[in-house]
């Protein structure tokens, strides 16, 4: 297993099955902290770096929160356009590194051009956090996914996986290479203009993931243990900020999960996972079933994250 020491967190393509597990119990060794609201010191003498390029609620603020409670600083920006990158200057991600290296022990990195953590990590002198990259990754939400699941259901394998929404999504990316290092089978559900590509596929099939596709929600869900949300109603992730629209759409009812379809198709025990913001897909009266997850998720995304920190700067083995 590859120690997690100094290490640039960009991919779960090639994350090996044994480091989901140190880092999950890493999380858990920590999770009293954030559970009684305390802070530990354990990163006293440590200082993160924010650099989000893309509107973010829940991964920059978990992250940020994360740090504190173990004790760190923050330091960041949260508006591209409140920095030289982002005005008349043009600023390179290579010039921009260069300085937020100086001013912290790592760099988490949220960017709206895919490849753009990777690119940091070329440079900087201290580890790179991918936060999401355009429609390429999103490592950290996916941990957290997982160990929402390894929570909930006490294993990784032995399971199916439901995805459902646009699969360009770097979500929907994360989460295949990381359902490939476990006995994971995997069915998706998106529109035909937001499906998987023919090349994502092969890299699938290469990586021995048992998936399929299928046509609606509504034809798969009764063999999901883990139904995975993402809008089919979306964003341009390659720009760094979209405002709403009069008109967004609403979403076609193949890709919804109601309450009444989990009363008449899902299995009892079956835990519904979002990454969030949600649009119509997942409408407000299934937060109330015993199916929804997503509020456990979210919590979750500040304990993996105290976790994964821990251990990239060296306050835990």
């Amino acid at each position: 297993m590859q120690s997690f020491l100094g290490r640039d967190i960009l991919s779960l393509k090639g994350f090996q099955r044994a480091e989901y597990f140190r880092l999950f119990e890493a999380a858990d060794e920590l999770a009293p902290f954030a559970h009684d609201r305390r802070n530990t010191d354990l990163l006293a003498k440590k200082t993160l770096v924010t650099a989000f390029y893309q509107p973010s609620t829940r991964t920059r603020l978990a992250t940020e929160a994360a740090m504190i409670r173990l004790g760190g600083r923050v330091l960041g920006f949260s508006d591209v356009k409140m920095t030289r990158a982002g005005d008349f200057y043009q600023e390179s991600i290579k010039d921009t590194v260069h300085m937020l290296q100086c001013y912290g022990d790592v760099i988490a990195m949220r960017h709206f051009q895919q490849g753009a953590p990777h690119e940091a990590a070329r440079w900087a002198g201290v580890p790179v956090i991918n936060c999401g990259d355009g429609w390429g990754e999103h490592p950290t939400q996916v941990l957290t996914d997982l160990y929402t699941v390894w929570k909930e259901r006490g294993t990784l394998d032995d399971l199916h996986f439901l995805c459902i929404g646009d699969m360009r999504m770097r979500t929907m990316h994360s989460i295949s290479y990381a359902m490939a290092e476990f006995d994971i089978e995997a069915t998706y559900v998106s529109p035909p203009e937001m499906s998987l590509t023919a090349e994502f596929k092969q890299e699938l099939t290469d990586l021995n993931l048992r998936f399929r596709e299928a046509s609606s929600t509504a034809d798969a869900i009764a063999d999901a243990d883990v139904i995975y949300m993402e809008p089919v109603v979306q964003a341009d992730y390659t720009k760094s900020r979209v405002e709403a629209a009069v008109d967004k759409g609403l979403t076609p009812a193949a890709y919804r999960v109601t309450r009444e379809l989990l009363r008449d198709k899902a299995k009892p025990d079956a835990i519904i996972l979002h990454s969030l913001p949600r649009m119509d897909e997942l409408p407000p009266d299934v937060d109330e079933t015993r199916h929804a997850r997503y509020w456990e998720e979210a919590f979750n995304g500040v304990v993996l994250r105290m976790g994964l920190l821990a251990l990239v700067l060296g306050a835990m083995e």
